[in-house]
């Protein structure tokens, strides 16, 4: 929730343009949330259960009740719950600024799919706007959150932030009974509801109609002539530590709510949570440049579930959907033989723990938009999925991409709050990134491509390694 809602600090939907108007946000959008259901469906492998359905029709039951049982710091409600099997239906809620009818929701959706299908979008001028290029997803991204970057938001309207509206607000649509919303309507809290990913995988099945209508990646798209990578494993950071093995256990942490408290005497107010942790470990590429000059190139980490839920192994066209990055960085490659070694604490798609859960009192500028920039990034002890007791087999991927097709521009990784980049971009700069958000796996591949290894055996610059991750069921105190 604490990255859900930072991201949407640094990209929220409306305000001033000057705010709102980031570099390739729409994109952004579904490229962060896509990642999120990946996680999330991964997750859910590593626990026996299948993966996420998609709610994407409006009028269907929704099974499974919530009560949230906290209550909005706001006011000091309690956020409401949602009963079993209960049903969508026209939000009619002028005191809370919230109407929305469910048949402007199927017209919307109407719309946003014949732009897909037809590649080609209609401005508010009146414009027919491409969609079948490089552009198209980030257009596409402004449509469906919406933002007020829409090219026409009159006419496709705000469908997926409508929707969390109309299920934040499903066990009252008309305030009959003064009752608040539930935690969909609200960034800070929606991650809780399981619903959200339901939601949010019918949004991101949305953007797949699109992306399925784009061409393959190529060989040239996919190689870097002359680069290939001769081994890959990763190893646990402690002595003798077997290859390709690493451990996962509850972390029992510590918090100091005093600073967001106003009812308390002054001072300190610890309270102790537990959550999932991994042992820190490193990546270990060996690399060949077999040219004469020294070469530059984008180092792509990924990991992915070889097995369902159920065991059964994941055809490509399904495990490229749960790909999920874990890492992006620049790697020199001087002529002859390469030895790269980088540790999971420095990835770019992370912020430490003393990010994440960061001390108001000791942070410079609360409330300004460097502090809220430097509070967004995926948390660091989530980089991991849980794995399994007895040790769960996911497919670790690298490619070395060609840095002079991938720059941007030149910047400094290690600078403050530039760290996060992979979700959270840089702060009044453009993407760090040339190539499209989730490359090579956004864009689907031919139907003889059945495996992880058809898809990298024509490559030399990608790798494949299993990896086993060990859930150990322990609980270590964070010190």
């Amino acid at each position: 929730n604490l990255h859900h809602w930072h991201w949407h600090l640094v990209y929220p939907a409306t305000g001033p343009d000057r705010v709102v108007r980031k570099d390739r946000r729409g994109e952004l959008f579904y490229h962060m949330h896509q990642q999120t259901i990946a996680r999330y469906n991964i997750e859910r492998f590593s626990n026996g259960l299948p993966r996420t359905r998609s709610f994407s029709q409006l009028r269907e039951p929704i099974p499974k009740a919530y009560f949230p049982k906290i209550i909005r710091s706001s006011d000091g409600r309690a956020y409401s719950c949602r009963y079993p099997n209960q049903l969508m239906s026209d939000v009619n809620r002028v005191e809370d600024e919230s109407t929305i009818k469910l048949a402007d929701m199927d017209v919307w959706i109407k719309r946003i799919f014949e732009a897909i299908d037809s590649g080609v979008a209609q401005s508010a001028n009146g414009e027919r706007v491409p969609l079948d290029n490089d552009k198209g997803i980030d257009l596409l991204g402004d449509i469906v959150e919406a933002s007020t970057l829409s090219i026409n938001f009159n006419y496709y309207g705000d469908y997926h932030q409508n929707g969390h509206v109309m299920l934040g607000y499903i066990h009252d649509p008309d305030n009959s009974y003064l009752e608040g919303v539930g935690v969909m309507g609200d960034l800070t809290t929606t991650m809780r509801d399981p619903t959200f990913y339901r939601w949010h995988q019918h949004i991101d099945n949305i953007f797949l109609r699109h992306k399925q209508r784009l061409p393959a990646y190529t060989a040239s798209d996919l190689s870097f002539n002359d680069i290939t990578v001769n081994s890959f494993d990763v190893q646990l950071n402690k002595a003798n530590a077997p290859k390709n093995v690493l451990l996962t256990f509850w972390q029992r942490s510590q918090f100091d709510l005093g600073t967001g408290l106003d009812f308390v005497p002054e001072g300190n107010l610890f309270v102790t949570f537990t959550h999932i942790q991994h042992a820190p470990f490193n990546y270990r590429i060996e690399a060949n440049n077999r040219s004469s000059t020294a070469r530059r190139g984008t180092v792509r980490l990924f990991l992915g579930p070889k097995v369902n839920d159920r065991g059964q192994t994941l055809p490509f066209r399904d495990q490229r959907r749960h790909m999920v990055e874990l890492d992006k960085f620049t790697a020199d490659l001087r002529p002859g033989r390469n030895s790269i070694v980088r540790r999971s604490d420095a990835s770019n798609l992370t912020i430490p723990y003393e990010r994440t859960f960061r001390n108001i009192d000791a942070s410079s500028s609360p409330g300004t938009e460097v502090f809220q920039f430097c509070n967004c990034g995926w948390p660091s002890h989530m980089l991991l999925p849980k794995g399994s007791p007895s040790g769960l087999e996911y497919d670790f991927y690298v490619l070395i991409s060609d840095y002079n097709r991938d720059r941007v521009e030149e910047f400094n990784e290690n600078d403050t709050c530039n760290d996060a980049h992979m979700f959270c971009g840089l702060r009044d700069r453009r993407f760090p990134d040339a190539r499209s958000m989730g490359y090579p796996f956004d864009s689907f591949t031919p139907n003889s491509v059945g495996s992880l290894q058809d898809f990298i055996r024509p490559y030399g610059n990608m790798a494949v390694t299993p990896v086993s991750i060990r859930f150990t069921n322990t609980v270590i105190a964070r010190t």
